[in-house]
């Protein structure tokens, strides 16, 4: 998989990328990415890339015209996307439905917003992580790569992929490891039993229950 970004913070993807399972994903082939400053393709001396709102308001809005020089940069864009909070709201089936792409462009936004016009007009898909405002879609766009790349094949051992949160619209179930007893709290005798079938059963009833406590609305759906 290839990944375009758009960003004015090219930084903080070459530090997140160099850190274990990325380094090693991008040395063995499972993804690339290509950072492109939009900085570079400001306007003027100062290479500018905002300007004040159009009918007045606070804050600085990202330029038409320096995106789409920015965007038709890459050679190969694949689906371009946006996040901002009107868009579709983030899931595992977005999620997935990403994964099975060759290329994709990530453009982020800063200050703001952006020039509407570029969104109408060069932006395939706009995604929501949530109901909230951040300073910039660079947040949004690595917990979106995160996510993503997990499903991408080869990142993963298939084995860490079979019972994860989300998966059948359930939470996953409760984990436990060493020491078996830490201040009188002990781990559930059930998975030092050594039955393996009984164990599956258990875990099965604790995706239940923590997904009704934690988030019932997945039940629902």
């Amino acid at each position: 998989m290839k990944i375009n970004v758009i960003t004015l913070i090219p930084e903080l993807y070459d530090t997140y990328f160099n850190f274990s399972v990325f380094y090693n994903a991008i040395k063995n082939g499972v993804f690339s990415y290509e950072l492109k400053n939009l900085r570079d393709f400001g306007l003027g001396v100062h290479k500018k890339v905002d300007d004040y709102p159009y009918g007045g308001g606070k804050g600085m809005i990202l330029r038409v015209e320096p995106l789409v020089n920015c965007l038709n940069s890459f050679k190969e864009k694949g689906r371009v996307m946006f996040f901002s909070p009107g868009g579709r709201k983030l899931d595992i089936s977005i999620i997935k439905e990403y994964s099975k792409l060759s290329t994709i462009t990530i453009v982020n936004g800063r200050y703001e917003g952006v020039d509407e016009r570029f969104i109408e007009n060069y932006v395939d898909d706009v995604i929501s992580i949530g109901d909230f405002i951040l300073t910039g879609g660079d947040p949004a766009a690595l917990t979106f790569i995160d996510a993503l790349l997990r499903h991408v094949p080869g990142f993963l051992d298939e084995e860490a992929l079979l019972v994860e949160s989300f998966e059948e619209n359930l939470l996953e179930y409760p984990q436990y490891t060493r020491p078996e007893i830490f201040e009188g709290l002990k781990v559930p005798e059930i998975l030092l039993s050594g039955n393996h079938k009984q164990i599956k059963k258990w875990r099965d009833q604790k995706r239940i229950e923590f997904t009704l406590k934690h988030r019932p609305d997945l039940i629902n759906k």
